[in-house]
């Protein structure tokens, strides 16, 4: 069985006029099934690099990504846009949903577009946000919801799909403390309850110590 991700001696170089930025340097990092990660490290050190490359949303000028098994330098702009959709899950410090669209319809979007029948869907969608606490408020619009109930509808639609790596850059950034912790305890819960990895960039030291281990961007490698 595949770890679900792997990053093998990536490297990240940015170019800014004369300049070349070595961002990271020979990076290595595996995760297992079933294990929440903490991704600390100063302010440009390179963490939501690292998360951008593991999302296949850059490619890295050196070193390997791999997906599920799958090595993301053997894919074409296609395939690497279905791995994305089917095996990633992404969760940002700003919850990115559609206004116009309830919280329901907000998580059932990524599974109609990957072609599952609107139906199923549906359900799909409702059962993740009941687990997220949200059975009162499917038929809200983000507007309508609190910061928190926003950031649990973005979870879930993050988890839509069954992926099987979740990313997080710093998932409860823009929440007050008890939230914070109400709604990661929520999201550690599900990851596990799925079997799926997961790594999450934070700054916040108490979230750390409750993941099974925690890594650091430092130097460009990972420590």
């Amino acid at each position: 069985m595949s770890d679900p991700l792997v990053l093998d001696k990536v490297e990240r170089i940015y170019v800014q006029g004369a300049e070349r930025l070595h961002v990271l340097r020979g990076a290595d990092l595996t995760l297992k099934a079933g294990e929440v990660v903490a991704l600390v490290g100063p302010s440009g050190a390179g963490k939501s690099t690292l998360l951008h490359l593991a999302g296949l949303l850059e490619k890295p000028d050196k070193g390997e990504v791999v997906v599920d098994g799958i090595a993301a330098g053997r894919m074409n702009d296609q395939q690497r846009t279905l791995t994305r959709r089917s095996k990633l899950g992404f969760v940002y410090q700003f919850h990115h949903l559609l206004p116009e669209f309830t919280a329901l319809e907000n998580v059932m979007i990524p599974m109609i577009i990957a072609g599952r029948p609107r139906a199923e869907a549906k359900a799909k969608a409702a059962d993740l946000l009941g687990r997220m606490g949200l059975a009162p408020r499917l038929s809200h619009r983000p507007a309508r919801l609190s910061g928190g109930e926003q950031q649990r509808v973005a979870i879930a639609r993050a988890l839509a799909n069954g992926p099987k790596v979740l990313l997080a850059d710093e998932p409860t950034g823009n929440l007050d403390n008890a939230t914070a912790a109400l709604v990661f305890g929520e999201l550690v819960a599900l990851v596990r309850d799925q079997g799926l990895a997961a790594l999450v960039a934070t700054h916040n030291p108490d979230l750390a110590a409750r993941m099974d281990r925690t890594v650091h961007v430092k130097d460009g490698l990972v420590v």
